[in-house]
């Protein structure tokens, strides 16, 4: 136990390390995506740390993939404000600690994210992001791997409400498979003057190109989240569960957005 403790806290120690220096499981990244974005010109950067506390052990869907109890993901992403509308960003690198102690570079993924224009009264957004990644195989049996994500929502008042679609699929590998699709949901509140916001947020596979509606036999994730801001620094934290299949059932998450 105190080794595992201190491996914990050897992750989290970089997480800060990284911070400080500008820097299926948890995915690296757990998110829902509204319409914050990079000013042109500007550079922003949000480390994630992801941690699964109790998850599926030994349960592998595939050979050889690494088992998600106990796998700590720390992975900084780098934004880039194009246009007024478009930001690119890379997360990289994405990085992986075990309980046995191996600290691993896993893979690296860009994306592009463009948010259409609109009033600066009106309260609806929506938009486009589009991610290409390739990861070692014992995070996923297909290398290469992309993402179309489509975003709604509005800012209603002290509320918040997002929507994003989530399409994937492997563009190359052994075992492609279908394209499959998520919906992302967010609701936070605004308590106050003070910039701290309470929610929720939920992931829900809701099958394949093949198979609908079965959310029993695929994953979901609900998540109680809080954000706050501290000056020019943010801190996003949740806790979550996975019920469905794959269940991991305790989940960490922290986004810490580090001025730059």
């Amino acid at each position: 136990m105190g080794g595992r403790l201190g491996r914990r806290a050897a992750g989290l120690a970089l997480a800060a390390w990284t911070v400080a220096f500008g820097a299926r499981a948890a995915d690296e990244e757990i998110q829902v995506y509204i319409d914050d974005m990079s000013a042109k010109g500007a550079y922003g950067l949000d480390v994630h740390v992801n941690d699964v506390l109790r998850g599926r052990g030994a349960n592998a869907d595939y050979l050889g993939e690494q088992a998600s109890q106990g796998r700590l993901r720390i992975t900084p992403e780098w934004a880039y404000g194009l246009t007024s509308n478009i930001e690119l960003g890379a997360y990289l690198p994405l990085l992986t600690f075990d309980d046995r102690g191996q600290t691993e570079v896993a893979g690296f993924k860009g994306r592009i994210k463009f948010i259409a224009p609109h009033a600066p009264d009106d309260p609806f957004f929506w938009g486009l992001n589009f991610e290409l990644g390739k990861v070692r195989r014992d995070i996923d049996v297909n290398p290469w791997n992309a993402e179309l994500k489509g975003i709604a929502g509005a800012h209603l008042g002290p509320w918040t409400i997002a929507e994003n679609l989530n399409i994937d699929w492997a563009v190359s590998g052994p075992a492609k498979g279908p394209t499959t699709y998520q919906l992302a949901t967010l609701v936070t509140r605004k308590i106050g003057e003070s910039g701290f916001d309470v929610g929720f947020e939920s992931y829900n596979t809701v099958g394949d190109s093949r198979t609908f509606g079965r959310l029993g036999r695929n994953d979901q994730e609900l998540f109680a989240i809080v954000d706050k801001s501290f000056g020019k620094w943010d801190l996003n934290l949740g806790v979550g569960t996975g019920y469905g299949r794959p269940e991991d059932h305790l989940i960490v998450k922290a986004i810490i957005g580090v001025p730059i």
